[in-house]
């Protein structure tokens, strides 16, 4: 099976395997079977579950642990980063994920998602730009596509930060949600990303 799963993406240039990244507050590492309860407590609250299009409601702790068997393997390409701050509980998540666009087959899908109860913190932003920081250390000719619902602010002026620039805008079906949601697509160059200044004070 994990063979098969690697055969289906021949032409990925691959990044190295999810690393453990360190930023100035949070510890970024693979994910574990025990993160199981930790994920569910997040992604059940609707306030967060509502800005993400592929989480349904409601959302269990097998629903974590279906996840985590086919990410937490290590057989997918894709980075899938669990982030914790100060005592290794699961507070959120990272991933870059390859999927071939428009924008060409080394292009990487960026994906995030932060417990509420660490919202206005400047945590997402610190590891979204950490996790890209060494991404682009790979992969520095990568495209990293990425995208917010239009309601979620938020996301949006955490991508501005970075460097991402709007590039479409469509319809995509929120699972939490039960329909179709406006959604903005955005794209990041390397030559545009800009980790110092989306973390400065």
């Amino acid at each position: 099976m994990n063979a098969a799963l690697l055969q289906a993406t021949p032409s990925v240039v691959l990044p190295a395997p999810c690393p453990v990244i360190t930023s100035e507050r949070l510890m970024l590492r693979p994910h574990r079977l025990e993160d199981a309860t930790a994920i569910a407590e997040s992604l059940s609250d609707f306030k967060v579950a509502r800005m993400l299009a592929r989480v349904p409601q409601p959302y269990h702790r097998q629903d974590a642990l279906d996840w985590l068997v086919s990410h937490a393997s290590g057989a997918l390409p894709d980075w899938m980063l669990a982030i914790t701050a100060g005592d290794d509980r699961h507070i959120g998540m990272v991933s870059l994920e390859s999927r071939p666009t428009r924008f060409g087959s080394n292009t990487w899908r960026l994906g995030y998602w932060l417990n509420r109860n660490h919202w206005d913190l400047g945590y997402m932003t610190e590891a979204v730009a950490a996790t890209l920081e060494q991404f682009f250390r790979y992969l520095p000719d990568a495209t990293i596509s990425s995208g917010a619902f239009a309601d979620n602010l938020a996301s949006l002026n955490i991508q501005k930060k970075l460097g991402f620039r709007i590039v479409d805008a469509n319809q995509v079906f929120s699972l939490a949600r039960n329909r179709m949601v406006p959604h903005v697509e955005t794209l990041l160059v390397p030559e545009d990303f800009h980790p110092t200044a989306a973390i400065r004070p």
